[in-house]
């Protein structure tokens, strides 16, 4: 059975259960601070487990993508060694929201295990929980009294609460589960060993497939357990494993949702990668084996996350995803012997593999390819920069082996992996010191964690089952009460206060716009205040940022008011909301323009919208030229200058906003109803603050322009009073021009003029410098000695580095058999410079980059170059005169 094929069964089956298949949501989450990534399927559901939402359906079915590469769950390490770990992997899942329980979901499972895709039913084992007294939870006897209706009692396996109970993270929802495991081993060894032993002990042929979660507590930040206002069922099964199992193979790679990219890998780099069925392979082809697994798991992973939205970066999610691609590249490097880009080749094969169930993957393909095609050429580039560093440590390293620190120092400040400076000295005859690397590594983890430590309180409710309301799009200023509250510690923001309104005007931060900031006021009662003037009477709490997470709008605080139960003014700071809201309508009005005039290949891919400017990154495959960009500026201003009023369209049927001609985002999750917002021919979904007309943006400038990632270009842009700022500044600037230029009339001709002066001069002072090093060269061909047979010459002169290089040159071919050596000083640094005969290199074995570097460590810098001349830089100009001393060693 295919791939395909046993995706779309298990979807079926449980529509014909009542279910309602819905899209599996981006894999890169971008509404809630809890989490990077998409890491179950439960993670989309969170707010309905919580009683924060309500769901479209009370039973869902999907298939949905995740990436597990960080935080608790994080298998990143164990990929490729094993055959049942992924970065990226599909979640198939059935839920229960309040409807059905455990006598509903077990047998739904054995029956579609079991008569749907007709497995063996004595190759499959189940596990209860065992009850957990430190938690107070009972042993679960009724999963035990289901399973006996369809399993023997000798396959029904007690787990402890690592085993089966499921949390999401420290703190939130929770339960015990069920799982079913299935034995994919031989006969033979069946015989031999019973596979109840081998259950959840990681024998890669002894798998779990199926996890019912029975979500019925939140863990609270105390480590207790309380009841969900309803009890759930969240059920995982891993796709990859159960195509493993109805392909009978004993490996996930030897599946149909791996074979064709391996095969394509094979294609590419002549190398063969052996079956899980082949026992007794070589250490090399084991190798060969490990790389093309990671090569194949990550490209899924890096390819869904860019065509979700994320692009690889330095920061954040971003970061994330370009450790997993340079992983897979360094494993090709080193292993597969790939020396040029290849993953990029491999996106055409997953896209048509996977392009049915997840359309994304077709539609970026081409962002997707030229993202991760640049991203190997710059990490190739970092690999060769950082063999030629560790060239460097080496040649200054005494003794054979190499500090952690130094190793430690490559991996964090140039990305060069440690397993390739490991590879490398050993090919070199060097030891890594280890224990030092694994030190210095810790320390940075311990710094890392330092920084990010966040302590959350468990949320104390004020008025109970609330259902929280926005009504910013309307007001900027209400009467509210608070809801909810908890205390967050952290050591970057110290501690703040997290406060629930149950109506709020205040915008959460969500696509591309940043939270609202503004003030809750409340009125003391006289008991607390004694003052008779009524204006002190009034106590204040900033609002400094405001998110949103699990469908509840947070408002962060410094401080919480008195009376918790009082009732307040939530008052938005209106002019930073304005600011904002300008910069936003201003987007999809460039937005409109870009496509306009650059093509309808323009999509968005990420923007930012705060009150001081705005940012907006989109697909294009060149630079946006001046006049490109000029305009898009006037299609901008003419909008605005056309004032087109704003048409709002709330809890519009997504179908019928599309079929308005409104735009939606790749990596966005839309609901059945959303929120469709128009400027003339500018239409987009959208839950931002607009301004109700386009006259309001008063004028719009492009401040820069730029490359972001292949096929991704950036523009930032400004609005309203920061344009009048900006040309304020440009007028200021002009001004301070014209008096240094003592006033001309006109001042283009003037600065014209100045620069050809300069030019000239230029030429001027490069014909006295070529005289001067003429002169020179020929004054110090006299100063040649005579040591051992080779003429050598060593001396400190009066140049700029670049003079100095080329004097050193002029006088190193000047004669045979030569070896010259000359320092100088530039902006108080010194340079030094070593040119050595071709045939001294060949002859003697000399190194002008050997001599450099060693030369280097006396006035405390470094260099490199080729063996017949190299240069260096340093910061110790008193190290000049060691240098000149001690290059005579290199030829006594």
């Amino acid at each position: 059975m295919k791939s395909q094929d046993i995706r779309k069964a298990y979807l079926q089956f449980f529509e014909s259960k009542g279910h309602t298949i819905v899209p599996s949501a981006p894999i890169v989450l971008k509404d809630d601070p809890t989490l990077m990534f998409n890491n179950s399927g439960m993670a989309q559901f969170k707010e309905f487990f919580l009683g924060n939402g309500t769901p479209k359906s009370n039973r869902i079915t999907d298939t949905q993508k995740c990436l597990r590469v960080s935080g608790k769950h994080n298998d990143l390490e164990d990929v490729g060694f094993d055959t049942y770990h992924h970065t990226m992997f599909e979640m198939l899942g059935n839920w229960s929201f309040g409807d059905y329980f455990k006598k509903e979901a077990l047998p739904w499972a054995w029956e579609f295990l079991t008569e749907v895709l007709k497995l063996d039913k004595d190759r499959l084992y189940v596990s209860v929980f065992e009850g957990s007294k430190e938690d107070n939870v009972p042993f679960d006897q009724e999963a035990w009294d289901i399973w006996k209706q369809f399993v023997p009692e000798d396959r029904i396996i007690l787990g402890n609460k690592k085993d089966n109970f499921w949390e999401m993270g420290d703190q939130g929802p929770c339960g015990p589960c069920s799982e079913i495991h299935i034995d994919l081993r031989s006969d033979a060894e069946i015989n031999e060993v019973s596979g109840r032993s081998l259950v959840n002990a990681d024998h890669p042929q002894v798998v779990e497939i199926w996890n019912n979660v029975f979500m019925e507590f939140n863990r609270k930040a105390d480590g207790s357990l309380e009841k969900l206002p309803a009890q759930h069922v969240d059920t995982g099964m891993g796709f990859e494993r159960l195509c493993m199992a109805m392909q009978h193979v004993t490996s996930n790679y030897d599946t149909d949702v791996f074979t064709p990219l391996i095969a394509k890998v094979e294609e590419i780099t002549g190398l063969k990668y052996t079956s899980n069925e082949v026992k007794n392979i070589t250490e090399e082809q084991n190798k060969t084996n490990i790389a093309i697994r990671v090569v194949v798991d990550h490209v899924r992973a890096v390819a869904f996350a860019i065509a979700d939205g994320q692009l690889p970066s330095n920061t954040g999610a971003g970061y994330v995803i370009r450790r997993i691609l340079r992983r897979a590249i360094r494993y090709g490097f080193t292993f597969l012997d790939t020396k040029e880009p290849f993953i990029n080749k491999l996106v055409p094969v997953l896209a048509n593999q996977m392009g049915e169930f997840f359309p994304e993957i077709k539609s970026q393909q081409q962002l997707v390819t030229n993202v991760i095609r640049e991203e190997e050429a710059s990490f190739l580039r970092t690999l060769e920069q950082g063999i030629q560093l560790l060239e460097n440590v080496m040649v200054n390293t005494s003794g054979k082996e190499v500090s952690g620190e130094k190793a430690f120092e490559l991996y964090d400040t140039f990305g060069f992996p440690i397993d390739l400076t490991a590879l490398i000295l050993r090919e070199r005859g060097f030891s890594l010191d280890e224990a030092g690397f694994e030190t210095e590594l810790q320390k940075q983890k311990a710094r890392s964690r330092a920084a990010s430590e966040v302590s959350t309180e468990d949320w104390s409710v004020l008025i109970p089952g609330n259902v929280e309301t926005f009504v910013g799009y309307d007001q900027t200023e209400n009467e509210t009460k608070i809801t909810r509250i908890r205390k967050v510690d952290s050591k970057k923001d110290g501690i703040l206060y997290q406060i629930v309104l149950d109506n709020t005007p205040f915008y959460p931060e969500g696509g591309g716009q940043v939270g609202d900031k503004g003030t809750l006021i409340s009125r003391k009662s006289k008991v607390e205040s004694q003052k008779s003037d009524e204006e002190s009477q009034e106590e204040i709490i900033e609002i400094i940022d405001t998110k949103k997470e699990n469908n509840l709008i947070i408002h962060f605080a410094k401080n919480l008011p008195t009376d918790l139960n009082g009732s307040f003014t939530a008052k938005v700071n209106v002019d930073l909301r304005t600011a904002s809201s300008k910069n936003h309508s201003a987007t999809h009005l460039m937005h409109l323009a870009l496509r306009t005039i650059l093509g309808t290949h323009v999509e968005q891919k990420g923007s930012l919208v705060n009150p001081n400017y705005l940012r907006f990154d989109f697909s294009h495959f060149s630079k946006v030229s001046d006049e490109e960009l000029r305009q898009v500026e006037a299609s901008v201003n003419t909008q605005i200058e056309a004032q087109l009023q704003l048409v709002e369209h709330r809890n519009i049927p997504i179908k019928e906003a599309l079929d308005k001609g409104a735009m939606a985002l790749f990596g966005e999750k839309y609901g059945d109803s959303v929120r469709m917002i128009e400027f003339g021919n500018s239409k987009e979904l959208c839950g931002g603050i607009h301004v109700k007309n386009t006259a309001d943006i008063w004028h719009f400038k492009i401040v820069s322009e730029g490359a972001v990632a292949a096929g991704i270009r950036r523009i930032e842009a400004i609005t309203g009073n920061a344009v009048k700022d900006f040309y304020t500044n440009q007028e200021n600037t002009l001004s301070e021009i014209k008096e240094v230029l003592k006033n001309p009339q006109d001042v283009l001709k003037s600065v014209a003029s100045l620069q050809d002066d300069n030019a000239k001069l230029k030429k001027q002072i490069e014909q006295l410098i070529k005289e001067k090093i003429d002169g020179l060269a020929a004054s110090l061909v006299s100063e040649f000695q005579d040591v051992n047979g080779i003429n050598f010459l060593v001396k400190q002169v009066d140049l700029s580095m670049s003079a100095t290089k080329d004097l050193a040159q002029a006088i190193g071919t000047s004669k045979p058999n030569s070896f010259v050596v000359l320092a100088s000083i530039e902006d108080d640094a010194p340079n030094i410079h070593c040119y050595i005969a071709k045939e001294l290199v060949a002859n003697k074995g000399l190194n002008a980059g050997t001599v450099i570097r060693e030369l280097g460590k006396y006035i405390d810098g470094n260099g490199g170059g080729q063996p017949f001349f190299a240069s260096g830089k340093g910061k110790n100009t008193n190290g000049i005169a060691a240098v000149l001393e001690n290059a005579v060693n290199y030829i006594n």
